[in-house]
């Protein structure tokens, strides 16, 4: 009987999915609609995410607008920027907001850069738990006498191979994105 890898493989191809959705969500000096992607806004009928309730769209490279499908909830959008603390000031045009990403400082862009390192060892972290569960199972198995000396260290070779590509793919992300933040 060999160790079924697929919960293992899900379970690091979904902090590496999340580790991507964050790095597209940084604030590195260009406008993208990611920036406020996620904000939830408290709406006049309930919590909803900015995309949700308005469109949101880049004027340029530096100018995000949002303009609300109701303008009675720009106020809460407004309000919900500021409150995201993502370092984004809303300015509010009347009928839709405007968004101006500054240009980056060196300093600021460093920052960024260890901040992106940062999240690299966090999604690390969350592999090495698959990986431990992926062991102490194949272990289970193991002592129950359901596969041999020969299977579990096969299914040991294939876990650690697993967890060595899932780490260079959050590497060359880290990489990647860190020379995006430092490109002038």
């Amino acid at each position: 009987m060999t160790m079924d890898m697929t919960p293992y493989k899900q379970q690091m191809d979904k902090a590496i999915a999340y580790f991507e959705w964050e790095l597209k969500a940084l604030q590195i000096g260009r406008a993208s609609a990611w920036l406020v992607e996620n904000i939830q806004v408290e709406a006049s009928y309930g919590p909803m995410k900015i995309p949700q309730i308005a469109h949101v769209t880049l004027m340029d490279g530096q100018t995000v607008k949002i303009e609300p499908r109701d303008k009675n909830e720009l106020k809460h959008i407004e309000k919900a920027i500021y409150d995201a603390n993502i370092g984004l000031a809303p300015q509010n045009e009347g009928s839709y907001i405007l968004i101006k990403i500054p240009a980056l400082t060196q300093e600021r862009r460093l920052e960024i850069t260890k901040q992106v390192k940062a999240m690299g060892e966090e999604i690390k972290w969350r592999i090495r738990v698959a990986r431990q569960e992926a062991m102490k199972d194949n272990k289970t198995i193991f002592d129950a006498k359901e596969i041999g000396e020969d299977e579990k260290n096969r299914n040991e070779k294939d876990i650690d191979a697993m967890v060595k590509w899932m780490n260079e793919k959050i590497d060359e992300h880290v990489k990647n994105k860190s020379e995006e933040v430092m490109k002038v």
